[in-house]
């Protein structure tokens, strides 16, 4: 980021003047106070402070705490300033990201519309007589309209997800307590997501990789497990949408969701077609059914001491929960377990599922005539996630209807990453490190490089490829007898060693134990020095096994070597 910290500020502030929005807002902070803490960062840029987001710029929902500023989940009656960041906020603040303020919502984040706050009907970014979409409406226009570079915002039924496909940015909805829920207004706590808006999937990876990790204060946060896949395969396998599972799209949203697995399959994607009904009745059971019980539990008794104070359509589905009987939640968790089996049956062979994000996109004047029925509608795509515990990334995907249309690609628990590579296909991008921090590099320098035989283990275990290295020129490289054909690495010192090329990739710690575990004789598994110094775990070879092989090493790698034999990379695959 070669601008200056105080001077994005500025340009941010210029931008909310001409944009001329301020319904996107509850609280914005004085310019003044916000340029101070920028200037104070590219101070601490210039000392050397390693700040991985140094002047990126944030907006809040106002339903997650900033410390210092009035949490006001979009109800001026239930409004509280709170001592302590939430940890979302925090964990961006210590990586240098600055808080521009806080952002209009759905009340009690209770919709997917964007209509139902006192602070007025957020618009859409690039319609505005139609609607943002909820409850994250504010955050997402941040984005939008290029004021913010990303924005927090909560998902519970679709609320990450829907204002991002709505206003064509990106919206990362992550596995369930990923990102701690400390300092978050809840909404149903069991389903409750903090989420993440940018206008590139590089931009909201980079946030959500610094937000998440476990809260002691949080019961239900999470840590990534030990076998997390930390990429897409080469070709994953997608599944879609039947045909009649996509009616409720107008002809134009048909098109375009069929222009994006188009995409995919020209991206290398293969596809199958699945029957996701179980899925969309699972979504049904988050406000058709005793679930809305937890919205009771969230906020009910504050609204039931004067429903007056909240939005008429918020305090109407809230204290009706009020009565429903135990028995009736009890019946619908269990009915919702009912659904998981066949629900992520329909992943069974597949690395995600791709469907559109939002069946339409309404103007304001029809969620005001018809706030109930418009809104529900809005959710057909999205509820079902949070209540199977699973992840899923909203991308822009072209446009439909005069508007933007939006995609989602919906995976398993702690599959975060390989969703957004596989997202990243239809954006176009290439992406950072992966999400997890716990992974491990591993070098190859045979049979695993990409292309080769065995680069499958690699890849079906989810490992991340991390670029080309070379070794230091401490090791020879020995064309070992074995089928399929491989070499073994020699450290011998730098009086009689070369360099040698090879790959670096990075996978879980429980598929590197695997990898240890199946590995043949005379393989072994140890630290190799590179050139730049660094020690990095490595597939090694016993120096007696070696020396009956044939030394290759004036080859400078396993490639160079079969191209000079004659072999090609294709023929050491027979």
């Amino acid at each position: 980021m070669t601008e200056s910290c105080a001077a994005r500020v500025t340009a941010a502030y210029r931008r909310i003047a001409e944009a001329d929005r301020p319904e996107v807002w509850i609280t914005l902070r004085p310019e003044e106070d916000v340029r101070a803490e920028a200037e104070a960062l590219d101070s601490r840029l210039a000392a050397g402070d390693p700040l991985p987001l140094a002047g990126v710029l944030v907006a809040v929902k106002d339903n997650i705490d900033v410390a210092g500023l009035p949490t006001t989940a979009a109800c001026p009656a239930f409004a509280y300033i709170p001592e302590t960041d939430a940890p979302a906020v925090r964990r961006l603040l210590d990586a240098g990201a600055v808080v521009l303020g806080k952002t209009n919502l759905d009340q009690f984040a209770t919709g997917l519309v964007g209509t139902r706050s006192p602070y007025g009907a957020v618009r859409n970014a690039l319609r505005p007589e139609r609607i943002a979409g909820g409850s994250s409406s504010g955050s997402a226009v941040a984005v939008a309209l290029g004021i913010a570079d990303i924005a927090l915002g909560t998902d519970t039924a679709g609320s990450g997800r829907v204002p991002a496909a709505l206003n064509g940015i990106v919206g990362l909805k992550p596995t369930l307590g990923l990102v701690p829920t400390t300092g978050v207004v809840p909404a149903a706590r069991p389903y409750d997501a903090v989420t993440v808006f940018a206008r590139t999937l590089t931009e909201a990876q980079r946030a959500l990789g610094v937000m998440t990790g476990p809260d002691e204060r949080d019961p239900r946060s999470r840590v990534w497990p030990d076998d997390v896949r930390l990429a897409a395969p080469p070709r994953p396998r997608v599944a879609v949408p039947r045909d009649e599972d996509l009616t409720p799209l107008s002809p134009g949203r048909r098109a375009a969701f069929a222009a994006a697995v188009e995409r995919l399959e020209a991206a290398g994607v293969t596809t199958a077609v699945v029957d996701v009904s179980p899925l969309l009745l699972a979504a049904r059971l988050l406000y058709d059914g005793a679930l809305v019980a937890e919205r009771y539990a969230a906020v009910g008794e504050f609204i039931a001491r004067d429903p007056s104070a909240a939005d008429p359509t918020v305090a109407g589905i809230i204290l009706a929960a009020a009565a429903l009987p135990a028995h009736a939640l009890a019946a619908d968790q269990a009915r919702l377990d009912r659904y998981r089996a066949p629900a992520h049956g329909i992943l069974s062979g597949c690395d995600a599922l791709l469907l559109p994000t939002a069946p339409c996109h309404p103007d304001i004047a029809e969620v005001l005539a018809d706030p109930v029925t418009v809104n529900s509608r809005m959710g057909t795509y999205t509820n079902f996630v949070n209540l199977l515990d699973m992840a899923a990334v909203a991308v822009p995907a072209g446009e439909a209807d005069g508007g933007p249309f939006g995609v989602s690609v919906v995976t398993r628990a702690f599959e975060d990453q390989p969703a957004i590579d596989i997202a990243a296909l239809l954006t176009g991008e290439r992406l950072p490190a992966p999400l997890p921090g716990g992974g491990v590099d591993l070098v190859v320098f045979g049979a695993h490089l990409t292309g080769q035989p065995l680069n499958h283990q690699l890849t079906g275990s989810g490992a991340r490829y991390a670029g080309e290295v070379t070794t230091a020129a401490s090791y020879r490289l020995t064309a070992l007898g074995t089928a399929p054909p491989k070499p073994g690495l020699v450290r011998v010192g730098p009086e009689h060693g070369a360099a040698v090329a090879g790959e670096r990739w990075t996978l879980s710690p429980a598929a590197l134990g695997r990898f240890l575990a199946a590995l043949p004789a005379p393989m072994s598994l140890g630290r190799v020095e590179l050139a730049d110094g660094g020690w990095v775990l490595g597939f090694q070879c016993d120096p007696h096994s070696a020396a009956g092989g044939t030394d290759i090493t004036g080859h400078g790698g396993w490639r160079a070597y079969l191209a000079a034999a004659g072999e090609g990379a294709g023929a050491a695959t027979g």
